[in-house]
């Protein structure tokens, strides 16, 4: 159940952003980490708008990740770590800002999507389409609108110290994050922030996301050992942005271990 002060706090600002002159599609960006309820919360208000008849669609930044052959050669060239998904250098940014630029020339554009089970991208004619002349575009991500660090030199986990002691994999992370990341974000019209209460507590959600597929007997799951080095590929960054994205979010959404909304900031 999505708390619907959560979900009138955002629409209010969307309302409030649509009235003034501006790019269409209005950009909406939720960021949270790992287990937040972003996919939720975007199903949600995704609902909400269509009802007003609002033309809207939704894209995740996961949706942009390279397919498994692509990130297997930058594995291979760069750094073995990059066969996992997630950090940024293993999305195709270009293919997320041709969407939205199909968008804003009123075409109804064709939506990326990855299966993360089959760890690939969908093929294309099993894409969605976002309707023409889109007002609203949903965009999520973990790490969407981050900033990089100015300095990745010290390890933050056993995976950085052991497994990338040169800091080669996050260093190329995060020159990666420098460059058409920014330009993808820049056109983010509104930043939502779901802030969770620390990165312990989002090792935690991950975990209990996990257990549940086991539970359920889901395909691929992972053992919590492999779960607890599995997430340290993402918090670094994680840690970074709960730092240092509050002081400019549009709308900072503080968490609590429930996921409950304890505060909204902004």
């Amino acid at each position: 159940m999505i708390d619907p002060r959560l979900t009138n706090a955002i629409l209010d600002r969307i309302v409030r952003a649509r009235t003034a002159p501006q790019r269409q599609p209005l950009v909406v960006g939720i960021c949270g980490a790992q287990g937040s309820g972003k996919t939720s919360l975007v199903a949600r208000l995704a609902a909400l708008l269509s009802e007003d008849g609002v033309r809207v669609a939704a894209l995740s930044l996961d949706d942009l990740y390279l397919p498994r052959a692509k990130r297997q050669r930058l594995a291979a060239e760069v750094h073995p770590l990059f066969a996992t998904r997630g950090v940024p250098g293993t999305h195709d940014v270009a293919l997320g800002l041709a969407t939205i630029a199909a968008l804003e020339r009123g075409e109804g554009a064709l939506l990326p999507r990855f299966a993360k089970a089959a760890d690939d991208r969908l093929p294309v004619g099993e894409w969605p389409y976002a309707p023409e002349s889109c007002e609203v575009l949903l965009l999520e991500g973990w790490c969407l609108g981050a900033r990089p660090q100015s300095d990745v030199t010290e390890p933050v986990n056993s995976l950085e110290a052991e497994e990338d002691p040169q800091a080669v994999w996050r260093g190329y992370a995060n020159t990666a994050l420098t460059g058409d990341y920014q330009t993808l974000f820049a056109r983010i019209d509104l930043l939502v922030l779901l802030a969770a209460p620390g990165w312990e507590v989002v090792a935690k959600w991950r975990e209990q996301q996990e257990a549940e597929l086991r539970a359920g007997g889901g395909p691929a799951v992972m053992r919590p050992a492999e779960v607890a080095r599995f997430i340290q590929h993402y918090e670094r960054l994680t840690r970074w942005i709960l730092e240092e994205m509050p002081q400019r979010a549009d709308l900072v959404v503080r968490l609590g271990e429930r996921r409950e909304v304890l505060a909204l900031q902004g």
